[in-house]
């Protein structure tokens, strides 16, 4: 029987579980013939991001989505899922191959947001993360996200720029952790619960504000509860704004992405 009533900070939570859903877990069973595709053909690869090719329903998608582990050594070879700036180049790459070819483009967002390291910044996280928000302002083939876990902060909005932008029941999308929040605000991270209150991270909030376009019903008390459940849900709902969004030509695609996220910076200046 599903939980009633969690509070923000109660679906942070599950949106950390280790067994909750991942990347990988959401293509091996959406996806047939994944082919990935590694390097920014500029520095390296970076597994914390996860892109290729593949087929979705018989269609030919590029896929691309953060990368976290189940335990310490796979956290640490995926950096805990935070990208370095070559994971956002590599991002670049594949979403301009996905334009070439008309491929439409299905993001999972599902990180505590961009890797914050001394490298990474000399390397341009930023100007990275930045590069790729533009590409993905003016991609002219579909795109469609889902915050499948925590969304944190740029390096999470990097794949959020999107024509329907998703979440998953329990999931969260923040402009950076609670426990930052809460360091930065009142300069202790244990208020993290109560940064959460003010935040308005859910999925619940989100769609309220017109942030996402449509909650995945998660199964029991969780997507960790019933995984293979949790990931079908996804599917239906990302197959039907894809089937609706196949159908606009580039132009309406690019001019409604403009007017969604235009809108959202109009409410955020009210």
């Amino acid at each position: 029987m599903k939980v009633p009533q969690l509070s923000a900070y109660e679906k942070l939570g599950l949106a950390r579980r280790n067994d909750r859903p991942r990347t990988m877990d959401y293509i091996d069973q959406m996806f047939s013939d994944f082919v990935e595709l590694k390097g920014d053909r500029c520095y390296g690869d970076d597994p914390a991001v996860v892109g290729g090719i593949a087929l979705y329903r018989g269609l030919p998608v590029t896929v691309l989505g953060h990368r976290k582990g189940r335990n310490v050594e796979e956290n640490v070879r995926f950096n805990f899922g935070m990208p370095h700036p070559e994971g956002y180049r590599k991002s670049q790459r594949l979403a301009k191959q996905a334009e070439k070819f008309g491929r439409p483009v299905i993001c999972f967002i599902d990180t505590p947001g961009a890797y914050p390291g001394k490298g990474a910044e000399a390397r341009g996280q930023g100007q990275a993360i930045a590069d790729n928000i533009a590409l993905f302002s003016d991609l002219g083939v579909p795109v469609v996200s889902i915050v499948i876990g925590e969304g944190g902060s740029g390096g999470a909005l990097a794949f959020g720029l999107a024509d329907t932008v998703l979440m998953m029941e329990n999931a969260v999308y923040e402009i950076l952790s609670p426990e930052g929040f809460a360091s930065i605000l009142w300069r202790d991270s244990s208020l993290a619960s109560r940064a959460c209150r003010l935040m308005k991270p859910t999925a619940q909030d989100l769609l309220e504000l017109g942030i996402i376009d449509e909650i995945v019903k998660e199964p029991g008390e969780g997507a960790h509860t019933d995984p293979r459940a949790a990931i079908k849900n996804a599917d239906r709902a990302i197959s039907r704004h894809l089937s609706r969004l196949m159908k606009e030509s580039r132009e309406k695609l690019v001019e409604n992405r403009f007017r969604k996220f235009k809108m959202m910076d109009g409410r955020r200046g009210k």
